[in-house]
């Protein structure tokens, strides 16, 4: 039984880390009886996101003890590559315009989780105090999740293949 664990540990951890997703495309050929052209194509994947190790506490404010908090989870991603293609209707007999091309590239996207903060109740020792901590009022608050990355869309035409 030992040997299997090893087996199945040095396997996955000489398994390179590749991205996770699903591919994913959109039927739309149903549309075709309804609009006056070939029906649009939409093709993405949809990404799953890797969780991080949590960011930790956050620090107190100037004079005050550490605060109180649900520390916020980073999440890493790659955005899938998408396209949308619609073909263009023939306008002029015989001429063939191509397809309207949206495309986003394959990019890199971070986000953390939303976070809680309270305020400790006491301050740091005050020597007027004889080494005693002084009391102020805890105060609450949420830590706004974010989200970072670029994409960069491009839309364009694309000739008609032969």
């Amino acid at each position: 039984m030992g040997i299997l664990v090893t087996a199945l540990a040095s396997a996955a951890m000489a398994a390179p880390a590749a991205a996770v997703e699903a591919p994913v495309n959109v039927p739309l050929q149903g549309l075709e009886p309804v609009i006056p052209m070939d029906a649009p194509t939409v093709s993405t994947a949809a990404p799953l996101p890797m969780p991080g190790a949590p960011t930790g506490f956050h620090p107190g404010r100037a004079g005050s003890l550490p605060d109180i908090g649900l520390p916020t989870v980073p999440l890493d991603t790659d955005m899938p590559e998408s396209v949308v293609a619609a073909p263009l209707p023939e306008v002029i007999e015989g001429s063939e315009l191509g397809e309207a091309l949206l495309t986003t590239p394959r990019s890199k996207m971070a986000a953390t989780t939303p976070g809680a903060l309270v305020g400790n109740p006491l301050t740091q020792p005050r020597a007027d105090r004889g080494g005693m901590p002084g009391f102020t009022s805890p105060k609450a608050g949420v830590i706004a999740p974010a989200v970072t990355g670029a994409l960069d869309s491009q839309l364009g035409l694309a000739q008609p293949t032969a």
